[in-house]
């Protein structure tokens, strides 16, 4: 193994030889002594070259490994073989009649480094002379083909966004090609049942599936001869390589296509496969003798070309391999966290035909059009939103945000809405709306592509961590419940508080550690939820290298509220609770839990009836409508303080059930200003206060405590008045100057309008959007990743040498006792590391 700089990884460059060793002999002198890259690790497979190849190979480069095959294992058998003995955390694949450019490797190396959701790097492949493209871009047709964009195009031909720009694709060419090893590994290598052509449109593609990257690195350059080391191969009479390119293909969808995609795509591309055949041999059926009423019949005997004969025994081969192809198509699709239809930009041009044969166009265009390819490869993503609360005509905050997310999202995907709580004459809705028990979540996750939960949801489907544990989580955190938890349990016994919350915080740290992609409410959360997944490792160099801002894996998605202005459609809180229309009303338009304060409220409104009469308190609704939430004392608290001050029914209204969700804005449309008011406590700096929304939709002037999101909101954009907590006086001088200070209350209702444009549900959701557009696993979840960076071998013996150092050093300071408990400290240590950092490998 070369030395250099240890801060670079090791780069195993693995270079099959077939028979007749020139072309290995220059592109393994081409690596020793052109290459600017410090460390390399040069292996080289002789696969049954025969002669005297190894000799000569070894003579002409000393420095190179030679791995010695006794079969010819093709390329992708040549290739693993070689990458079993490799030492690096790189693998270089370089074809045998190829030649490095200087940066080769190093321009690879920096991306591989720079951005660790990349598996693979495929080079920018020339010909010698580096005047024409032999790979600069990947394709694949719906029927499997896959092929080299632009293969034998002059560069100045060219565009230089095709060829000079960096970009994904789905596969990279196995002539010039760098993997990461341990993904390498975790994927099994090429599959060696192709021996060669399209290992690596399939190791691309199975790479993608699984989330990863392939980049195309135009600075990664290497040279191509293709020399005829593999002539009877490419013989235009053998039909060989005809046989092998087809059937490659077949087998390459059937691994890799989702069942959906495949049941239309796989009989339509045999039915190409052999009109390619026919076409290819000129065998035209109206050549045929038809008239004799038993079938087509030759009328002279017909030659079969080599070439068509190749076609039709590729469907054969296929067939015989599909049981063991079976066997890795299930492995492939249980580890799949991509569709198909994420895929198809990197196709390029999936429905072009690719033969410029006439007969064979025209069955393209036939089969294409009879099983509906285009429909099979635009199918929408398959979106679940679970959540734990009702979904009825009444909603919580819970329920109103997984809906909006749903009809959101429906209108690019196909989306499920599951509660397991009960439904009851929920709105119409463009999506399927229902309820499931723990036992009947099994289908819709299993239905779906990404599954977007918020609450306990995660722990009533375990299946997202065990045979699901690839499929890609959002998990929704603007609700920190454990924050809530330590005021809503105040009243409970010591022992059963500490139980309580140290149980919804394993549900969250369950969810944190599962999640791909995170929602909070608001920036004060965003900073709290990085601060929780730092402290489970989940912040590992990883993750950070691959986005160091972390918003691809934690977003900012406020409470929304609905694009169109609210509508009147019904009586409101006036005619519903006999308040007359001059009536100055203030309207409550949550719940009243433990962490809000309504005791200070019904005193400020106390205060201020005595020299504003007509001044009126609604509290929008009193009993929450799911049955699992347990009513708080606090509720009770605030009705016996109306009452003793002679306020119900005259001054403060309760209504005791929730208004209908689609009727709420008739209740906001009687108000004159909204209110919240909370006291000063940790869950009220990371709360957002999700039904004050409604008061932005409505153009209320908005009255609030101070101390949490949404009163710095109202602060900086005068939306109205922010109070101290439990300041009587203060609540209701911002009452009476919100109520009927007119030009006050106008100036905030326009500033409200414009606000209020910013926290639509389509503009809030625009990251989870996005999101569902390209989704794909956070960076520390995918298999098989492995940082770089190696141990250098010289650096591990001197860091033994200084073990050795402290342990005669221990001893002789004091014993064996010193020496144990200097020991005992530096493991203690080391596990306290390891657990911080327990999320930094594969996730």
């Amino acid at each position: 193994m070369a030395k250099g700089d240890p801060n670079q990884p090791v780069v195993s460059v693995i270079v099959v030889n077939y028979r007749g060793a020139d072309d290995t002999i220059t592109c393994l002198h081409a690596l020793t002594t052109e290459l600017d890259y410090p460390r390399l690790d040069l292996v080289c497979v002789d696969n049954a070259s025969g002669g005297d190849d190894v000799r000569r190979i070894r003579e002409a480069v000393p420095g190179v490994r030679i791995v010695e095959s006794s079969e010819n294992r093709g390329f992708a058998g040549g290739c693993n073989l070689g990458a079993r003995h490799a030492r690096g955390t790189v693998l270089a694949f370089l074809n045998n009649d190829a030649r490095p450019h200087r940066a080769w490797a190093r321009a690879a190396v920096s991306v591989l480094r720079a951005e660790p959701g990349v598996a693979a790097v495929a080079s920018k492949v020339l010909d010698w002379e580096g005047e024409s493209a032999d790979f600069v871009d990947a394709g694949l047709t719906w029927f499997g083909m896959g092929y080299k964009r632009h293969a034998g195009t002059r560069l100045a031909d060219l565009p230089a966004a095709e060829h000079d720009a960096a970009k994904d694709v789905l596969f990279g060419t196995g002539s010039a090609l760098f993997v990461r090893a341990g993904v390498f590994a975790e994927l099994g290598g090429f599959d060696e049942r192709f021996f060669m052509f399209y290992e690596d449109v399939d190791l691309g593609w199975r790479l993608n599936l699984r989330g990863w990257r392939v980049r195309y690195v135009p600075t990664s350059i290497a040279y191509h001869r293709h020399h005829a080391t593999m002539a009877e191969l490419d013989a235009p009479d053998t039909g060989r390589e005809t046989f092998l390119l087809e059937r490659n293909a077949l087998a390459a969808m059937y691994k890799n296509l989702s069942a959906e995609t495949l049941a239309s795509a796989l009989p339509a591309a045999l039915a190409l496969t052999a009109r390619r055949a026919t076409a290819r041999g000129e065998l035209d059926p109206t050549r045929l003798d038809l008239q004799r009423g038993v079938g087509p019949i030759e009328t002279d005997p017909v030659p079969v070309p080599r070439g068509t004969l190749a076609g039709l025994l590729a469907m054969d081969q296929f067939v015989e391999l599909l049981p063991a192809l079976a066997e890795s198509r299930a492995v492939e699709q249980a580890a799949r966290v991509r569709t198909d239809a994420d895929l198809i930009p990197l196709l390029r041009k999936a429905l072009e035909p690719a033969y410029p044969l006439p007969r064979y166009l025209a069955a393209h265009d036939v089969l294409t059009e009879a099983f509906g390819i285009e429909d099979a490869f635009g199918r929408r993503r398959r979106v679940l939103v679970l959540t734990g609360d009702s979904l009825t005509e009444r909603m919580a905050g819970p329920a109103i945000r997984a809906w909006n997310i749903a009809s959101v999202l429906a209108a690019e995907h196909e989306v499920r809405l599951v509660t397991v709580n009960p439904v009851a004459d929920p709105p119409p809705a463009p999506f399927q709306v229902s309820a499931a028990r723990r036992r009947d979540l099994a289908e819709p996750i299993e239905w779906a592509e990404i599954v977007i939960l918020q609450g306990h949801v995660l722990e009533m489907a375990p299946a997202l961590n065990k045979q699901h544990r690839h499929k890609l989580v959002v998990c929704d955190l603007y609700d920190p419940m454990h924050l809530e938890l330590l005021e809503q349990g105040k009243d409970a016994a010591d022992d059963r508080r500490a139980a309580d919350l140290a149980g919804v915080t394993r549900v969250l740290d369950a969810q944190l550690e599962r999640g791909d992609f995170f929602l909070c409410a608001s920036e004060r959360q965003r900073h709290f939820w990085l601060g929780h997944l730092a402290a489970l490792g989940r912040l590992s160099p990883r993750l950070y290298d691959a986005d160091p801002t972390t918003q691809s894996l934690l977003a900012v998605v406020p409470f929304g509220l609905p694009e169109r202005a609210p509508q009147r459609t019904g009586p409101g809180l006036r005619a519903t609770l006999n308040i007359s229309e001059t009536d100055h009303v203030v309207l409550w338009a949550g719940g009243v839990y433990s962490w809000f304060d309504p005791l200070t409220l019904v005193r400020a409104i106390d205060r201020l009836r005595e020299r504003r009469g007509d001044v009126r308190l609604v509290f929008l609704g009193m009993r929450h409508p799911n049955p699992e939430v347990t009513e708080m004392s606090i509720g009770a608290q605030t009705a016996r303080l109306a009452d003793s001050l002679g306020l119900t029914g005259k001054h403060v209204f309760f209504n005791e059930h929730w208004v209908p969700y689609e009727e709420r804005q008739n209740w906001l449309l009687d108000a004159d200003c909204g209110v919240t008011t909370h006291f000063e406590h940790v869950e009220t700096t990371f709360a957002f206060r999700t039904r004050v929304l409604d008061y932005l939709w409505a153009g209320l002037p908005i009255v609030t405590t101070d101390g949490d999101a949404m009163a710095d909101l109202v602060r900086t954009e005068r939306l109205g008045v922010v109070v101290p907590a439990e300041d009587v006086d203060a609540l209701a001088e911002a009452l009476e100057k919100s109520l009927y200070d007119t030009e006050f209350a106008a100036a905030c209702v326009e500033r409200i309008r414009l606000v209020a444009e910013r926290f639509t549900w389509p503009r809030v959701l625009d990251p989870l959007v996005e999101f569902c557009r390209d989704p794909r696993p956070a960076a520390d979840r995918l298999p098989g990743a492995e940082h770089l960076a190696t141990t250098d071998p010289a650096r591990g013996k001197e860091l033994l040498r200084r073990d050795v150092a402290l342990v005669r050093e221990y001893l002789a300071e004091g014993g064996p006792r010193e020496l144990v408990r200097r020991v005992g400290g530096r493991a203690l240590r080391l596990a306290r590391s390891r657990l911080g950092g327990r999320r930094t490998g594969n996730g």
